[in-house]
């Protein structure tokens, strides 16, 4: 072993006590790092899929332009066949074709303006969870069965229940009228206002009949099976799609950029928490290494009385540095990664979570992620920190002059 590596393993373990309480705040932030920044990760990929599990998917597959002008006659030809194709994709848990329309709803007393939605009754609950939502009734039994389910708070304002007849009015893909009268199946609530309000789901068959769509819809649902994968999926869905049909893959930040916005500000905000944690981290080793130079000085005025030169002794408190940092941050990332393992295997739930998911049929706890990005920042972080604050300590030693440092107190 080199002998400043020896000297310094040494040097650190002079006062086992300020050593022992150095390694323990250098462990304990970097363990609190890596359990928070993990526990975040998993918050954000549950509230994705939770989110993405209602109505959207993880990715879906539209005519390209459909997303930023929605016309019924952007449409993809031979819907069924698609989604048919892209469900033999590997890490495709579930894909659903679906066509959207826009149409007056009418009950004898009221009419509001909503989203149609076409859906395979066999499908859909692969990619949605509103099957599993309905809450009175039942949902859609056939592919060209004639009825719709509702949101509970559509079925409010239209004073709509099971077995009520729902009028819709819209305008077809070839510019004719679309109108039926439909009665209702099921009622359900997904806890999204937008989606309680405003949607109505009827069959795929039924919609592409009413709405002369010939065959063919606006979207192919994707479920895969997580967001971790979702990089893969969306290549491997591109290159299924068939050529020449103006196709895109769009995944969920487009489909929902308003909750990619406030994942990025939470995540944005977070960071402040962690830098106020990375700070003080290092105002405890800087504290700690000038501490040791300074009650060392005329040991360093010696050694350079000695012969030894000024960079070697600079080198020496710099390695002192290095050695206790990486040891606290071994025992801070095995804390961090002990810590998320337990919740991992037990999750992390919020009181009053548990009901609320059941109720809405999401999963109850959240589970930390394990990834290099999870595991590897906070650490990093805090050893680019502490390697900073050991300058100072160590150009303070490198410029001791013999004469003044035997000299010192």
């Amino acid at each position: 072993m080199p002998i400043l590596v020896r000297l310094a393993w040494r040097n650190i373990w002079r006062n086992r006590r300020r050593t022992w309480l150095t390694l323990a705040a250098i462990a304990f932030g970097a363990g609190l790092l890596v359990f928070n920044i993990g526990l975040q990760m998993g918050s954000y990929a549950m509230t994705i899929d939770n989110t993405v599990r209602i109505f959207y998917g993880h990715l879906q597959v539209q005519r390209a332009g459909y997303l930023d002008a929605p016309k019924m006659r952007t449409a993809v030809a031979r819907v069924r066949e698609l989604a048919d194709r892209i469900g033999r994709v590997p890490g495709v848990a579930a894909a659903a074709p679906r066509a959207y329309g826009f149409a007056l709803a009418s009950s004898a007393t009221r009419s509001y303006g909503i989203q149609v939605v076409g859906v395979a009754p066999r499908r859909e609950p692969g990619v949605s969870n509103i099957p599993g939502l309905v809450r009175r009734g039942r949902y859609l039994s056939g592919d060209h069965a004639m009825e719709a389910v509702v949101g509970r708070r559509l079925a409010r304002n239209l004073h709509l229940d099971v077995g009520g007849e729902l009028t819709l009015l819209g305008t077809g893909r070839d510019g004719s009228v679309a109108a039926v009268a439909v009665p209702v199946a099921g009622i359900f609530e997904t806890g999204s206002a937008e989606v309680d309000r405003g949607f109505v789901e009827i069959p795929l068959g039924t919609f592409q009949e009413v709405f002369s769509m010939d065959g063919a819809g606006h979207a192919v649902v994707v479920r895969g099976r997580g967001v971790a994968e979702l990089g893969n999926l969306e290549r491997r869905v591109r290159a299924a799609l068939p050529p020449g049909e103006d196709l895109v893959v769009l995944t969920w930040d487009r489909l929902l950029p308003g909750m990619k916005e406030l994942i990025d500000l939470d995540f944005a905000s977070s960071w402040f928490f962690y830098a106020a944690l990375v700070v003080v981290i290092t105002f405890s080793i800087m504290n700690t290494f000038l501490m040791s130079v300074l009650e060392r000085t005329r040991e360093f005025g010696l050694l350079l009385a000695l012969g030894m030169r000024p960079r070697r002794i600079g080198a020496m408190v710099l390695l002192e540095a290095l050695v206790l940092t990486l040891l606290g941050l071994c025992l801070g990332e095995c804390l961090g990664v002990a810590v998320n393992a337990w919740f991992y295997v037990h999750g992390f739930s919020i009181p009053g979570m548990e009901e609320l998911a059941a109720h809405f049929n999401m999963p109850s706890a959240i589970r930390p992620r394990f990834t290099p990005f999870t595991l590897g920042s906070g650490p990093a972080a805090v050893f680019a920190a502490a390697m900073l604050s050991a300058l100072y300590p160590a150009l303070r030693a490198r410029r001791l002059r013999p004469l003044e440092a035997l000299k010192a107190a």
